[in-house]
């Protein structure tokens, strides 16, 4: 073995020049298919081999195989950003090597995920007297939720939007529960009309809007959606995924709107809230139901402790990662403050960003904008304006991605990392330009 200060020295180093230097690297990672195998052995070592060489190789094969997310000019997507505080969490995190199963298995982990998730809560304006916890990823915390409905309206529909996130279905389908989804409105909002006639027509377990869509970030009227699901009787669920970290800002609390009535509500601190993937909060009014759905206690596993918190049985994961330290050090380290300049900031980014596409003859804004995603499309067909989505791509110097709206290719720029500045922005769209007029 290595010497581990030498070796942990040489891998902080590493690190603080790769993120200064992200910045010269391509973007979208410039191989082919099976390049990086192939350039490894295909066989473990006979014998245990230095920290350098991983460090070696780390640059020599895998940094040229990476698509870089930490990239400040990783416009795809939702763009994400594994800040400084964030990144030393986690090798905090790998050195307890904690398995948060039960309380007594974490117990610091356990306190510390209660009382981040309720720091969290009060940044985005929640109500209080939520149960939060961590969840890998919102598809997961879909899962979740609507195993929780079910629990209370078994054998009903999930209701949701044509522009909801495709986990949605996927939950649908592993909890054996019929999935529709709904039409939208003008603004690629779920139509509450639409939600209602289907609650005329036949049983609903749940119903899922979306603030923040995957394609566009148009938020659905969660307020008449919760009045439909009170009537009834149905599982509320809102994906507040990417667009609930905005409500950081106070001028964006208008998102969460209705929110307080909600049965679930999930937000992604590793999309927005500047957190390495993967870490995702989960607030529930009750509890009750995501402990039928999930608590089960073998032999092994039981506490004599009274009064606390045991994490496994809000859901399906038995082992657990001591995710909440990463949340913490970006909270305490960026603070309240730190964290609105931040979103401020991608908001206006954005928001210039579009106001280029509109002010540019032949170039066309294709929906609402109101955070820090800009869909757009230049004039010409979708094979025109999907070949410029690839070119500019291949350039390594940006990466934006796609959709469909109204059966039309659309192009998305999604501002989203703590490094990206005014100037990346502008390359963008000058390489944009340049592109197309090529």
């Amino acid at each position: 073995m290595s010497d581990f200060r030498a070796d942990g020295a040489a891998a902080l180093e590493w690190v603080a020049r790769y993120l200064e230097d992200v910045g010269e690297q391509p973007v979208l990672a410039q191989v082919e298919p099976g390049e990086v195998r192939a350039a490894l052995p295909s066989s473990p070592p006979e014998r245990g081999e230095p920290f350098a060489a991983v460090l070696r190789d780390l640059d020599r094969v895998l940094v040229p195989g990476t698509t870089h997310w930490n990239h400040p000019r990783f416009f795809a997507y939702f763009a994400t950003s594994g800040s400084e505080p964030g990144i030393l969490a986690e090798f905090l995190t790998a050195a307890l090597n904690v398995n948060t199963m039960v309380w007594h298995t974490g117990p610091a982990a356990t306190e510390l995920e209660e009382l981040v998730l309720d720091w969290t809560r009060q940044l985005l304006g929640l109500p209080d007297g939520l149960h939060g916890h961590i969840e890998d990823t919102a598809s997961t915390a879909t899962i979740v939720a609507l195993a929780a409905a079910r629990e209370l309206v078994p054998g009903g529909a999930v209701l949701t939007s044509e522009q909801a996130n495709f986990s949605v279905e996927k939950a649908a389908r592993l909890l054996d529960l019929e999935y529709k989804a709904l039409p939208v409105d003008g603004e690629f909002r779920l139509r509450a009309d639409a939600v209602a006639a289907e609650f005329e027509r036949g049983r609903v377990t749940a119903v899922v809007p979306t603030v923040g869509t995957t394609a566009t970030t148009s938020v659905d009227p969660v307020p008449a959606i919760a009045d439909l699901c009170a009537e009834h009787g149905a599982w509320l669920h809102v994906d507040a995924a990417y667009a609930g970290s905005a409500a950081v800002c106070e001028e964006f609390r208008w998102a969460l709107a209705g929110c307080e009535r909600a049965d679930s509500v999930v937000v992604n601190p590793h999309k927005w809230l500047f957190t390495p993937v993967d870490c995702s909060c989960l607030w529930t009014r009750r509890p009750d139901a995501l402990l039928r759905a999930f608590s089960a206690t073998p032999d092994y596993l039981r506490t004599t402790e009274e009064d606390v918190t045991n994490l496994k049985d809000y859901g399906p994961a038995l082992g657990r990662r001591f995710r909440a330290l990463k949340l913490w050090a970006v909270i305490r380290c960026y603070g309240r403050e730190g964290l609105q300049g931040l979103i401020r900031e991608h908001v206006r980014l954005a928001q210039l960003f579009a106001s280029w596409i509109e002010n540019e003859p032949g170039w066309e804004i294709v929906a609402p904008y109101p955070f820090s995603v800009a869909c757009f499309r230049r004039d010409g067909s979708d094979e025109e304006n999907e070949a410029l989505l690839e070119r500019v791509n291949a350039t390594g110097e940006i990466y934006i991605s796609g959709t469909r709206l109204d059966g039309r290719y659309v192009l998305r720029l999604a501002v989203g990392n703590v490094r990206t500045t005014e100037d990346d922005v502008a390359r963008a769209w000058e390489l944009l330009r340049e592109s197309a007029r090529r």
